[in-house]
């Protein structure tokens, strides 16, 4: 996905049409369309002959570009979960590792590269209630390996906004909860984790419409993704306009929110309520 972002940007600005381009690989519009959504895999000479064709001469830059096109085809940790794992959020996952800068807001769930294993239980059962425990067990083991990202040499950057709703919705019941709070706690501690809480006292904010995130990558000539997960598919935004959108939402939301400073002691209170 990223990579093909990258070619249709190149692609415009050079004026270049999609019929032209697939005529300089060998191929059709349909499938230069494809590419550009990342719905198809990429041939390294295909890609090649593309940054030529637009004018890519810079051996740095079309070494990235073809050092991507290489990641692309190759499966990810997670190829072996692929019985549970739908196709949309296969996507998410390479890029999600891919992420230098990781930045989310949460409405109803704590985000999932900070749930406890109990907690993520309690919410796939939530939405796969029917599944065996088998399929339920998988599904958590799959959100926990995601978790390793955190800890891993040169980890992504974590700055998540929580809604306080999400805190306190006894997912899985109070017992559950107090271990995910306790989880909470000890993720603040982690250099690369910054959490905030947007508390019930803030009323209306930027980004009251629902969760979603936004993932920065290493490489400054790839654009930032916006992504928002439904029901049964999830929306992957890249074009400026949309990123800039969701991107001013998301500072008011942690200009609006507590500071990270506040969060330990937010989360020691909500764990006294469990308490009591």
């Amino acid at each position: 996905m990223l990579l093909g972002a990258q070619l249709r940007r190149l692609r415009e600005a050079n004026g270049v049409t999609r019929e032209t381009a697939g005529w300089e690989i060998r191929a059709s519009e349909s499938k230069i369309s494809r590419m550009e959504l990342g719905r198809v895999g990429f041939k390294e000479r295909d890609v090649a002959d593309l940054l030529t064709l637009y004018g890519v001469h810079d051996d740095d830059e079309r070494t990235v570009l073809l050092g991507l096109a290489r990641d692309a085809n190759e499966p990810g940790w997670w190829h072996r979960y692929g019985d549970v794992l739908p196709q949309w959020f296969q996507s998410y996952l390479g890029l999600e590792a891919a992420s230098a800068l990781i930045r989310t807001y949460e409405v109803q769930f704590i985000p999932g590269l900070l749930q406890s294993r109990d907690y993520a239980r309690a919410v796939v059962l939530l939405g796969h209630r029917s599944a065996s425990s088998e399929e339920v067990e998988r599904r958590v083991n799959l959100r926990m390996a995601r978790q390793q990202l955190l800890t891993r040499p040169e980890p992504p950057q974590l700055w998540a906004v929580v809604d306080e709703a999400a805190l306190r919705r006894p997912i899985g019941g109070p017992e559950v909860m107090y271990g995910q709070i306790t989880s909470l706690i000890e993720a603040t501690k982690l250099p690369n984790v910054r959490l905030q809480v947007m508390p019930f006292a803030s009323g209306g904010h930027a980004a009251a419409g629902g969760a979603f995130s936004i993932l920065r990558f290493p490489d400054q000539d790839l654009p930032d993704v916006v992504y928002i997960e439904q029901l049964t598919s999830a929306l992957y935004l890249d074009k400026r306009d949309d990123v800039d959108h969701y991107a001013a939402a998301m500072e008011r939301v942690c200009v609006e929110a507590e500071p990270p400073a506040r969060t330990p002691d937010i989360l020691a209170r909500i764990l006294a309520d469990l308490d009591g």
